[in-house]
């Protein structure tokens, strides 16, 4: 695993802050806590208090980079004080999959090797689904389906409103990496090196496409592109049909960040410690910053800013 635990928990720390950005609650304080449940794990979980008046997030985030493409790009803004805690859910281990959030629910993965679905406005459990390896990816959530990848090199794909299992795909490697979901395909990377794009409905592999290196970076879709980073250096633009590569573009470090697309540019950075904009179409560089330590964060855009961490112990925004 090397850098990747260590990755996650970074990256979902910043998600965690920038998610202020997204989404609006308000209400008292609830405790909800998990239910006993067999294997395909039934409902349980009941908060401590009830709060039928409370507020459910405005914003649906149906991934942890926003949108099931992945893009990176935030639509709205949310709270810009902090209030007061509306509820806490605990699992059986340490969380690092980031919660993604559609139609008044929140999915959460945990290194308990489950996956948990929650009511967004009380934290009441709905169901949670055992999987056989833990769980570091984060959840997408896209035609009435929950994607997630596993350690147990499997990629699940759940019912969203039961989490009955609809199909399971086995990687030849261990999954950090969250799927990307667009145009009828979903897309997940592996620390085996490769891409795969799978039919969304029926788990059927599509194409894959060979990196040099570990795949921790989660790919983001748009204009028919997929963007993928890998531990070979690189962040490669392929045809999101086809997996034909059309450009790559070499770093000087590993790469572990999520790339965003806004616009007709590609961010992304890299542990050379340096966040890189990048021509969608030619993979040309735009421009470059340089921060004092590896950039394992995925950049986050809001209007003309971007807003991205570095190991170096900074939040940096740019424009």
């Amino acid at each position: 695993m090397r850098f990747i635990s260590h990755l996650h928990g970074r990256t979902a720390m910043l998600w965690v802050l920038l998610g202020a950005l997204i989404l609006s609650v308000c209400g008292a304080p609830i405790q909800a806590t998990p239910g006993s449940a067999p294997t395909q794990e039934a409902p349980g979980g009941a908060p401590t208090q009830e709060a039928s008046d409370r507020g459910a997030p405005g914003q649906d985030a149906p991934i942890f980079r926003v949108n099931p493409a992945q893009t990176g790009v935030f639509p709205s803004n949310g709270p810009t004080t902090l209030n007061e805690l509306v509820w806490k859910f605990k699992t059986d281990s340490v969380i690092s999959s980031s919660p993604a959030i559609t139609d008044g629910v929140v999915y959460v993965g945990s290194q308990d090797s489950r996956l948990y679905a929650l009511d967004a406005r009380t934290g009441q459990e709905k169901w949670r689904f055992k999987i056989d390896g833990q769980v570091y990816s984060s959840p997408a959530v896209a035609g009435g389906m929950v994607y997630v990848g596993s350690g147990d090199g499997r990629l699940y794909a759940l019912d969203a409103r039961t989490g009955q299992e609809k199909w399971r795909f086995k990687i030849d490697g261990q999954v950090y990496s969250s799927p990307a979901v667009a145009g009828g395909m979903v897309y997940i990377g592996s620390n085996d090196g490769r891409l795969y794009a799978l039919d969304a409905k029926t788990g059927q592999e599509q194409w894959t496409f060979n990196t040099g290196g570990e795949v921790a970076s989660s790919s983001a879709v748009a204009g028919g592109m997929i963007y993928i980073g890998s531990l070979d250096g690189r962040l490669y633009a392929l045809d999101a049909k086809t997996g034909q590569e059309k450009w790559r573009f070499k770093t000087d470090g590993e790469v572990v960040s999520s790339p965003a697309v806004a616009g007709r540019v590609v961010y992304v950075g890299s542990n050379d410690g340096r966040l890189y904009a990048l021509d969608v179409e030619t993979g040309q560089e735009k421009w470059r910053f340089k921060t004092g330590g590896p950039v394992a964060s995925s950049p986050a855009i809001a209007g003309r800013v971007v807003y991205f961490s570095s190991l170096d112990g900074y939040l940096y925004v740019v424009r």
